[in-house]
């Protein structure tokens, strides 16, 4: 039977997370700076079971997410393992889609305030996962980015649904279809982030928002959360399993294998082609 306990942080073996607990915190950090922290799968297991225990964990208090380095918070899926798995086989893509669900369900629904602290470029995936956090501080030289449209994908794992939620519907469009970056001071403007700060003062803004939350009730926290997410979750609901078996059958797609192709190849994407393909 389980204890319904948080474990010691250091008892985890994870590989490419870092994990830590102090003063009321769970510090969870993408821990793959050599691919700009892009995650695979199992990155979203370790993901998944980290996000678990700081939930049953009493004494934390607050959750922040965040990225290796100063380069990137996380850019989405591994192009990679995408390229080498999931490319021409719908029934493995549809097996990390279930585990890239799941991490977002575990977060949203961690039962206490969640903060992504935002240290460098957010792309794609990444941008999700920031969306999936309650709230957000980012470093004044991040840029946040859709790119599914301009590479073989739709962001329907939380940007289409929580992007137009959070930043209104025509800049949410924006965002899905021209596929450009934000910079930092146009994401604070647009309300994508909460503060924006030297790089240098990134963590004690994070630390002050922290202090802030625990200082609040537990218990109200946790239902005022519950409350919060009822748009998301009921967009997010309606969506996410059809989406799910769409992008997994969209492997077969020409426009995924030039996207991905295009990445491996560090080229541009030959959009004529494709449009020429497809006629």
């Amino acid at each position: 039977m389980p204890e319904y306990s948080g474990r010691p942080a250091d008892s985890f073996r994870f590989k490419n997370i870092l994990y830590a607990k102090r003063i009321g915190r769970a510090y969870v950090t993408f821990n793959r700076p050599h691919v700009l922290n892009a995650v695979d799968g199992d990155t979203l297991v370790e993901l998944n079971e980290a996000f678990a225990d700081a939930a049953w964990d009493d004494d934390v208090g607050v959750l922040i997410l965040t990225g290796a380095g100063d380069r990137a918070f996380c850019t989405g899926a591994d192009v990679k393992e995408q390229a080498d798995e999931f490319l021409g086989r719908p029934s493995n893509y549809w097996k990390w889609m279930g585990l890239f669900i799941q991490c977002h369900e575990r977060l949203r629904n961690i039962g206490k305030p969640t903060i992504a602290r935002l240290n460098g470029m957010v792309v794609g995936g990444g941008n999700e996962f920031n969306l999936s956090c309650d709230l957000a501080v980012a470093a004044e030289h991040v840029t946040i980015r859709q790119v599914g449209a301009a590479r073989g994908s739709v962001a329907a794992a939380g940007a289409t649904q929580f992007l137009p939620l959070t930043i209104g519907d025509r800049r949410a469009r924006e965002m899905l279809l021209l596929c450009e970056p934000i910079p930092a001071a146009k994401c604070l403007e647009w309300g994508l982030v909460n503060r924006v700060v030297p790089m240098s003062e990134l963590d004690a803004a994070v630390e002050e928002m922290a202090d802030k939350l625990i200082a609040k009730l537990p218990e109200c926290i946790r239902y005022a959360k519950q409350q919060l997410n009822f748009w998301r979750d009921l967009s997010w609901h309606l969506t996410i399993g059809h989406a799910r078996d769409w992008l997994s059958i969209h492997n077969l797609s020409g426009e995924v294998a030039e996207g991905m192709q295009a990445f491996v190849e560090k080229r541009p994407v030959d959009y004529e082609r494709v449009r020429r393909e497809a006629t």
